[in-house]
């Protein structure tokens, strides 16, 4: 049986995540008191037909920091695959979701503002983010994280899964990379008219760059760089590494890079790899 245990920062996306799972043929539980973890994942292991499980747990569930985490790691020893998704983003998207739904944060009170509650959430829950699969919502629409999701789940269990993001810089760095390489100094086909409205997924762009030997040494100095450090992340029991590849834009440098990086791994590498544009 496979149990996914969803948690990350209110109005972060974890509703739409645990009606993706649903659609994926999870049996799914929003809001379960977290003393009532343990049971219930015993008690859907004794059903003869037992499917898939998410919980979804956040504040209210009334974590103890102090508690959770031995829980979890019992849980883990106790299922074939156990998976923590924690998903979060930016304070200022935050707050602009609760002011267009107009919903109340589970923290917030009389004495407590919005932007208070969410810095609180965010640091109380932060020790679960260490041991979880972190995705950072801020720029994702419903059907991206849908998308993201579904693949996500699909993937078969590795050692150590790695996620190759593409972003632009001016939209900001991605909150859940591990790794943020910078390729700005690399040839720029947003010059070349024929080229701007391309992506780097285009098989013009991708025969403009490989013109330009200094492309394929970017790629071979940060996959000697990946493949010499994350063997040490594997011996850390990370089950996740994120590894963020920007340009200006998003849209050209980055995307041929992480394509290139992922073709490689994939073919090279015991692990699954995932990618992701997020500007795309």
């Amino acid at each position: 049986m496979r149990v996914i245990l969803i948690s990350g920062l209110s109005g972060s996306g974890k509703s739409i995540a645990l009606k993706s799972l649903e659609d994926l043929g999870f049996f799914c539980v929003d809001n379960l008191p977290l003393e009532l973890l343990p049971h219930l994942v015993m008690w859907y292991q004794s059903k003869s037909d037992t499917k898939h499980l998410a919980i979804c747990l956040d504040m209210r569930a009334g974590m103890s920091q102090e508690h959770f985490l031995p829980m979890l790691e019992a849980i883990k020893k106790s299922v074939r695959q156990f998976d923590v998704l924690y998903l979060e983003a930016k304070t200022e998207i935050l707050l602009n979701r609760f002011s267009e739904t107009r919903r109340r944060h589970p923290l917030t009170h009389d004495n407590c503002t919005l932007a208070e509650a969410l810095k609180y959430e965010r640091e109380w829950l932060y020790p679960l983010r260490e041991h979880a699969h972190v995705v950072d919502t801020s720029a994702l629409s419903t059907p991206k994280l849908r998308q993201y999701i579904t693949a996500w789940v699909n993937l078969p269990k590795s050692n150590l899964q790695i996620v190759f993001q593409s972003f632009g810089f001016k939209y900001g760095i991605p909150s859940d990379a591990d790794f943020v390489l910078d390729v700005r100094s690399l040839p720029n086909p947003h010059y070349e008219a024929s080229l701007r409205a391309l992506t780097g997924k285009d098989k013009p762009v991708a025969i403009y760059f490989k013109a330009n030997p200094v492309v394929q040494d970017m790629i071979n100095d940060i996959t000697a760089y990946l493949n010499k450090w994350l063997p040490r992340i594997e011996q850390e029991n990370r089950s996740y590494v994120t590894v963020a590849i920007g340009c200006t834009g998003g849209q050209h440098r980055s995307v041929y890079i992480v394509e290139q990086l992922a073709l490689s791994f994939k073919a090279a590498s015991k692990n699954e790899v995932l990618i992701r544009h997020r500007q795309l």
